[in-house]
């Protein structure tokens, strides 16, 4: 593999010369559009078709039930394990099915391609955001927490799920302990069936971390209580803070070596956006949103508005300007400069593998280049 950044003057027929590698391939790799235009400072895969067999990871993909299913069936050939998102739970520990529609066709499709259906679980409220206090509930009462076990292995059994994944976010720091004892049970629970249970993870960077994200999760103890563990190593930049880098690879790179210090790197998932944001500027903090993107949709926007991308060497993030309609903006994403600097940090650590948040939008140069450092385990 090679990452080729565009200079001024280049074309898809240029560099398809000077890099001797067909003009069709690289259009294909990298999702080109007809006239096959190219963004100054765009990042290209180069595929030359050869593939070392390289370390073997588990790598995971959240989708949600009403992902195009093209794009699974895409996808799931570089997946060890998918993460249907999302099921919830009453202040009771009654399980609830996703709200986002129907997932047995997921299950379905996963096990045909060899990979492992996961559930996850997360404590939505009826506004759809996280709501501790259906935690806070579930998690103090073994009544509640029995319950919720119980209907969770029902519904994995019947619809073919062969793990759990646990995303409890905004936990109370007084339910530190008892969202530990929760994963344990779970666990145990789950292990005896034949099935895997895992945690998401804060990307804390100390034990002693404040904020509401951080203080209800214990690095060391949920790490020995789950399977295995994910880092949400992503949204620095998010929907409503500044424009930034979503997964900035310094700010990764700190919670990895703070993370290794409490859990083993074979028990370490990295987790990796699958997505960019588009912020109009100027920013004003409460009212400034941020519109999502797909990765592949920021280089088109670039491309139409003839903007330069260009890369943040500390960071080791694309951005770029544009205006529009009479206003500025500020786009960060992922190109495979950034995916492959995440990449060589779980080779550089060991790490067990990586999970993306989320492959609901199809990046083939992303799944090209994984391919290319690594062993997916099926």
């Amino acid at each position: 593999m090679e990452i080729y950044v565009v200079k001024p003057g280049d074309s898809v027929d240029s560099i398809s010369a000077a890099r001797e590698v067909p003009a069709e391939r690289l259009i294909y790799d990298n999702q080109l559009v007809y006239p096959y235009q190219l963004a100054i400072g765009q990042a290209l895969l180069i595929d030359r078709n050869e593939r070392s067999a390289g370390r073997a990871v588990s790598v995971g993909g959240y989708a949600y039930p009403f992902i195009r299913p093209w794009v699974l069936e895409q996808t799931l050939p570089f997946l060890s394990e998918l993460m249907v998102f999302s099921y919830g739970f009453t202040e009771e520990g009654g399980l609830l099915p996703p709200a986002y529609g129907e997932d047995g066709w997921m299950t379905e499709e996963a096990r045909r391609f060899g990979v492992r259906p996961i559930l996850t679980l997360t404590p939505f409220g009826a506004d759809g955001n996280f709501n501790n206090q259906l935690i806070h509930s579930v998690v103090n009462n073994l009544s509640y927490t029995n319950r919720l076990i119980r209907e969770l292995l029902q519904v994995m059994q019947e619809k073919g799920y062969r793990g759990v994944d646990i995303d409890f976010e905004f936990i109370l720091a007084e339910d530190r302990d008892a969202f530990t004892s929760f994963v344990w049970r779970v666990r145990s629970a789950v292990n005896q069936a034949g099935y895997t249970a895992s945690v998401a993870l804060a990307p804390k960077t100390s034990w002693d971390q404040r904020g509401l994200l951080y203080e209800g999760k214990d690095y060391q103890a949920l790490g020995e209580a789950a399977d295995y563990v994910l880092l949400m190593t992503y949204e620095w930049g998010y929907t409503y803070g500044p424009p930034m880098a979503v997964a900035p690879i310094d700010q990764v790179r700190r919670v990895v070596d703070y993370a290794l210090t409490e859990i083993s790197a074979e028990k370490t998932n990295l987790g990796i956006p699958n997505y960019g944001y588009d912020w109009p500027l100027p920013f004003q903090r409460g009212v400034t949103a941020a519109a999502t993107i797909g990765n592949v949709e920021a280089v088109r926007i670039a491309v139409e508005q003839g903007a330069e991308i260009r890369f943040d060497e500390l960071a080791q993030s694309p951005w770029f300007t544009y205006g529009a309609a009479g206003a500025e903006h500020e786009v960060w994403f992922e190109d495979v400069r950034s995916l492959q600097a995440k990449f060589d940090l779980m080779e550089e650590y060991g790490l067990r593998g990586c999970g993306y948040w989320q492959i609901m939008q199809w990046f083939r140069a992303n799944w090209l280049l994984l391919q290319s450092r690594f062993y997916v385990l099926k």
